[in-house]
């Protein structure tokens, strides 16, 4: 256990070595840590419990794993949203595959839709994309206009989403109607100064704070709601990527980092660590399909 700049004190969850470790999520019905190496295709399973591990790879590059309302997961991948059925059994939901492009960062709303997006291989600006996909693979374009689209989620009571495209540097907020799931009023929340790395994947808290991850950051760091900085959580690699809150009530902070572009690799860098006692999360919904 090491302290990290506010006291607050981080271990190694899983030593691993992911190209690009990403996407961590709490599944409250196995008691697992998901969370998958974009890069590598795979999907990873953690039970903080018995400390097994469980690994499963995909045909193809994979931006984000969830829970599904019914039992399996849903899969934002390279060439759309795919399922697995609790059998293991895969199947595309929506199959739209773009050249050049491939799913990155999704998170679920509510209402249980998932919000998808992709971006570009070549980080093309504008490349890419945020979606809304219903359970029954209906989709809406919500951004047309995305590089890197990446952290997405909503305040406790649903009035809110966050967003990040993370060359902007900025936490950007929209209000949210939690009865169509339509979005509005775009605005700034923060923004990462130069020199802090780039906003990576975000998690809400029960306060309503926003945790970022900071790629080139080698840190998380929280926002409250009117968009203070009020903690850094500091760590030992510098491509932190994502984090979530997870564990028995909620209250342990699990990060996902990478070592891809790094020569050479901090010993840590694509391990999956955790800040136990950093706060209290909020539960987050099934993909409603």
């Amino acid at each position: 256990m090491t302290a990290t700049r506010d006291g607050a004190s981080y271990e190694v969850a899983v030593r691993a070595e992911s190209a690009l470790g990403e996407g961590p999520t709490w599944d409250p019905v196995t008691g697992r840590l998901l969370w998958i190496d974009i890069l590598n295709s795979r999907l990873n399973g953690y039970d903080p419990a018995t400390g097994r591990r469980t690994l499963r790879r995909t045909d193809q590059h994979v931006g984000a794993v969830k829970p599904r309302a019914g039992g399996g997961l849903v899969l934002n991948l390279r060439d759309g949203i795919g399922l697995l059925d609790p059998d293991d059994t895969f199947r595309w939901l929506r199959h739209e595959p773009v050249p050049g492009r491939r799913g990155n960062d999704a998170a679920v709303a509510p209402d249980g839709a998932l919000w998808a997006g992709t971006m570009r291989y070549d980080e093309a600006t504008g490349g890419g994309t945020l979606a809304r996909v219903t359970g029954d693979g209906a989709a809406e374009l919500v951004l047309d206009d995305v590089t890197v689209s990446n952290g997405t989620g909503w305040s406790p009571d649903g009035r809110r989403m966050y967003y990040i495209d993370t060359p902007t540097r900025r936490i950007d907020v929209f209000d949210h109607d939690a009865d169509t799931g339509r979005v509005t009023g775009r605005r700034p929340l923060a923004e990462v100064e130069d020199g802090a790395g780039f906003p990576d994947g975000l998690t809400v808290d029960a306060e309503g704070c926003v945790w970022v991850a900071l790629w080139d950051g080698a840190a998380v760091r929280r926002y409250t709601p009117s968009g203070a900085l009020d903690r850094v959580i500091e760590l030992p690699v510098p491509r932190v990527t994502a984090c979530v809150f997870g564990g028995p009530g909620l209250t342990d902070l699990y990060i996902t980092t990478a070592r891809v572009g790094l020569d050479p690799a901090p010993p840590l860098a694509g391990s999956l660590l955790v800040v136990p006692g950093a706060g209290e999360g909020v539960a987050q919904p099934a993909f409603a399909g």
